[in-house]
């Protein structure tokens, strides 16, 4: 999984009022892919989800079924973005996930993305920015979009959300589509970050935990400078923080992990 590279924080573009959209009009396969490829990923993912995953999901009362919708989530592992998105369509929503442009490379598995509607993401060139202007398209036509919000699998030592990247944020702020905190655990014992190979025995639980909307209300109508952005991503990080203190049953750190000052320290 990956992210764009922010656009810089000195942008004084007034945020515009939030958009109510209109999720009653919508359709339900808006932001979906051809059915043929839909059941296709369906057919290949549930099985193996249920098979070496015990579900212990919550919060699903949560997510709108309809309208342009960003889920945020921590990121623990390669593995979660496909149990999110099991828990996701459980729950009526299609996620669209940004991934590296070089997997829309590869022959055969690029077309396949592709058609999941997947958005590529070019890391650490001009062409970065596109993945946000798309998935603002997207958003505004009634897609779900799976964000995460660090950018990358967390480096917090103990395994907590580091502080997040203003994407999501820019993003929900110019569209006035509600944020949808969400937080896991258990992905990281299937496959744990750097490894390889998938520890499938014994089977593991995926602990999922869905909020309400985080309330961005405050940052209506500001200038999207870099303050008004890093205010509202804190806001975002510290509600998916919040969640998966309530699933892990742990006091979470005051300060999230900033992995800049680990390494000036």
């Amino acid at each position: 999984m990956s992210h764009p590279s922010e656009p810089s924080s000195d942008s004084t573009t007034p945020a515009p009022p939030p958009a109510a959209p209109a999720a009653a009009t919508v359709s339900r396969r808006a932001g979906r892919p051809p059915r043929f490829w839909e059941t296709l990923a369906v057919v290949v993912v549930k099985p193996i989800s249920r098979l070496f995953v015990r579900r212990r999901w919550r919060g699903g009362e949560n997510i709108p079924r309809t309208g342009g919708l960003i889920i945020a989530a921590n990121h623990l592992s390669w593995s979660d973005p496909v149990l999110l998105s099991h828990y996701l369509y459980n729950n009526g929503r299609w996620p669209t996930i940004l991934a590296k442009a070089g997997l829309f490379r590869i022959r055969g598995l690029g077309h396949a993305i592709a058609q999941l509607q997947a958005i590529p993401v070019e890391r650490n060139s001009t062409e970065a920015t596109k993945s946000l202007k798309i998935a603002e398209e997207r958003l505004r036509n009634g897609a779900c979009i799976l964000f995460y919000p660090e950018g990358t699998i967390t480096r917090d030592p103990d395994l907590w959300p580091m502080v997040g990247k203003t994407g999501v944020a820019r993003l929900a702020l110019a569209t006035g589509v509600p944020v949808i905190p969400i937080a896991h655990w258990g992905a990281q014992e299937l496959l744990p970050y750097g490894a390889t190979k998938p520890r499938l025995l014994p089977r593991k639980s995926f602990h999922v935990l869905a909020g309400p909307p985080v309330d961005l209300s405050k940052y209506a109508g500001k200038p999207m400078r870099g303050s008004v952005l890093r205010d509202a991503t804190a806001d975002i990080t510290a509600a998916i923080t919040d969640l998966l203190a309530e699933i892990r049953d742990e006091k979470a750190p005051e300060v999230p992990y900033d992995p800049k000052n680990a390494a000036d320290g």
